[in-house]
């Protein structure tokens, strides 16, 4: 691959075929973390005084958002804290757990594991069970907001930080899209925010930041991640799309950067079309925010009997 192109190192690690970029280890730790502290001043996610939450699964994205958020830490500028969930996974979610717990104690981080059990008195294992289920990634997603959003509240957090990465938007973006589901593609975008203060601003720091690269980082730096994939996503529409993306990756490097940008720019006019001010008032069931008499996490315990 040659020397990196930054500093002459023969050691390189990457070559980005976006770019043409090759990197040795220290370079391209520099250039991720400089990336994502761009997108942080960019899109304004923190400010002096914040308590970030992160929602820390024990995988590579979560882990890594951890360990550059904690460089704000050292500087005085935000406290971090952190939540993990057990969905319940027989085999899979353990070791995430323990990883998990690892890294805030390492960092001295403030942290709590909550589980789909406790919450719901059902887990994913439980609900896959039954015939009439909507899918993993569907309960997943809602059931996971839901504690987290609680757990930021608890915390007395002012921002929650989630892992997703580039890939992860670019999936959104197209399976949105490609369903017609333009009120889901309107709340897509690098911040989320509401106007019920019973919803904590959801930030995306990695979102400009490949998922391969992420990997990479936290092998560069060392850091003990959660390898393994849900065995539930390889059933889900996500992975359809995901696989697409990544064919079409291998003949144009930067189609995910431009579906990206292309999206942002056209997302405020999204919004504006497509997105609801919603009238929040609590669910009558477990008094989380809603805009029905049920939340959506108590209306499929409701469907799943519970």
């Amino acid at each position: 691959m040659g020397s990196c192109t930054k500093c002459g190192n023969p050691n390189v690690i990457i070559k980005r075929k976006a770019s043409g970029q090759a990197l040795c280890n220290d370079c391209f730790i520099e250039s991720i973390e400089k990336k994502v502290k761009q997108t942080i001043k960019k899109e304004n996610f923190i400010e002096k005084g914040d308590k970030v939450l992160v929602a820390l699964s024990g995988g590579k994205d979560s882990v890594v958002t951890l360990e550059i958020l904690n460089s704000y830490v050292k500087r005085h500028i935000i406290e971090l804290c952190a939540v993990t969930i057990d969905e319940g996974i027989a085999g899979y979610r353990e070791e995430g757990v323990e990883i998990a717990k690892a890294h805030a104690e390492r960092l001295g981080i403030p942290h709590k594991v909550v589980s789909f059990k406790e919450c719901f008195d059902i887990d994913l294992d439980e609900i896959m069970k039954k015939e009439n289920h909507r899918g993993s990634c569907t309960y997943c997603g809602v059931f996971r907001r839901w504690i987290i959003n609680r757990a930021a509240r608890e915390f007395g957090a002012t921002k929650i930080a989630t892992g997703h990465n580039l890939d992860d938007e670019t999936q959104a973006i197209l399976m949105n899209y490609l369903e017609g589901n333009t009120e889901n593609l309107a709340k897509i975008g690098p911040k989320t925010e509401s106007n019920s203060d019973l919803f904590t601003v959801k930030i995306k720091p990695l979102r400009e930041i490949p998922e391969k690269e992420i990997g990479l980082y936290a092998l560069a730096k060392g850091l003990d991640i959660h390898l393994a994939g849900c065995p539930y996503a390889q059933e889900s529409f996500r992975m359809e799309i995901s696989n697409i993306l990544n064919e079409l990756v291998k003949e144009h490097p930067t189609i995910k950067y431009s579906t990206l940008r292309g999206f942002d720019k056209i997302r405020p006019a999204i919004r504006s079309e497509m997105a609801h001010d919603y009238e929040f008032d609590r669910c009558e069931r477990c008094g989380e925010p809603s805009s029905n008499r049920l939340c959506r996490a108590c209306t499929f315990l409701e469907e799943l009997g519970k």
